[in-house]
């Protein structure tokens, strides 16, 4: 099979779950800048979870560039991260409401993880289809700011628990690790080329 089903079913779930998460921002209630400050934790856990989604919906298309073909073990793979994608809007809610809050914050860090995982097995998963000599094989490596990223998504859950700010700066710092463009793919194809 192609990947083009499997790359246009994710695009619309990846769609729906930030429309879920924008319609779960409210309307402040008055009209003065000053009545937009109680709703600034949500607003920011939004973005932060925007540009997650945006992380992983940039990298599954070009993962999805350098696979050739998918079976049944990708398809449930794939389903298998967006199971974990579609917590996003939940844990985003939740953690905008109480942003001083350890539980919300070690939940958001569980979805990030468990994400994470799925995300490392549908890589695996389409590497062992393709072989270890595949475009994909080769562009990922060992892929240490995957292995990087879960260590802190797991580390900020216990520090959730003692201060709930840490593991929001850990959060904000593995999306900025993934912000700058992660070129292995593009590098690898245009060295293949």
């Amino acid at each position: 099979m192609s990947t083009a089903r499997l790359e246009a079913f994710s695009d619309g779930v990846m769609a729906v779950i930030i429309t879920i998460m924008v319609l779960e921002l409210k309307v402040p209630h008055g009209n003065t800048l000053e009545s937009l400050a109680p709703l600034l934790p949500t607003f920011l856990t939004y973005v932060l979870s925007f540009v997650y989604l945006g992380i992983y919906w940039t990298n599954h298309h070009h993962m999805m560039h350098v696979t050739e073909g998918v079976n049944g073990a990708i398809l449930w793979a794939n389903l298998h991260l967006l199971f974990w994608l579609s917590f996003t809007p939940f844990v985003t809610g939740w953690m905008g409401d109480n942003p001083a809050d350890a539980m919300p914050a070690a939940a958001y860090g569980c979805v990030m993880f468990m994400a994470a995982v799925a995300w490392t097995i549908l890589q695996r998963t389409i590497i062992t289809n393709e072989g270890s000599r595949s475009e994909l094989a080769t562009a990922v490596g060992h892929d240490l700011k995957g292995k990087i990223s879960a260590a802190l998504y797991l580390l900020a859950i216990p520090l959730a628990f003692f201060r709930s700010w840490i593991a929001d700066i850990i959060y904000v710092t593995v999306a900025l690790i993934w912000l700058v463009p992660d070129r292995r793919i593009e590098t690898r194809l245009r060295e293949s080329a």
